[in-house]
């Protein structure tokens, strides 16, 4: 009598589901928001430190710029030393900030690309 319980325990477990219940599972679609609200933040961080971050990307290459084609030197751009850089503040987190994003633009190409093939052919 026990051998059958146990087996009806694991039909009823492991069987077909109930044709009245969800299509969705709540705990994958609570999942995909939490990955959502993940991806929107990390998304913001990196497009924030690249673009605002003490100037932004911009001012740098401006600076660096002005540096190489002018007759402007460091300290006309602020340059003090290494705790003072003037124009050129912030410029490892904007440029750390604009190797992920080419890392995320490389990744997410190769993901298109792959599927694109899958689809093809």
């Amino acid at each position: 009598m026990t051998f059958q319980r146990a087996l009806r325990f694991f039909n009823e477990l492991f069987g077909d589901d109930d044709p009245e219940e969800a299509f969705y599972d709540p705990v994958h679609l609570g999942a995909a928001v939490l990955v959502t609200l993940a991806v929107i933040g990390c998304l913001y961080w990196l497009l924030w430190t690249l673009l605002v971050y003490e100037g932004g990307l911009f001012v740098k290459l401006r600076a660096l710029f002005q540096l190489l084609f002018t007759s402007k030197t460091l300290q006309d751009l602020g340059w003090e030393g290494s705790h003072a850089m003037g124009a050129f503040e912030g410029v490892f987190g904007n440029f750390a900030a604009l190797l992920l994003s080419l890392a995320a633009l490389a990744a997410l190409h190769r993901l298109y690309h792959e599927g694109a093939r899958k689809h093809r052919g």
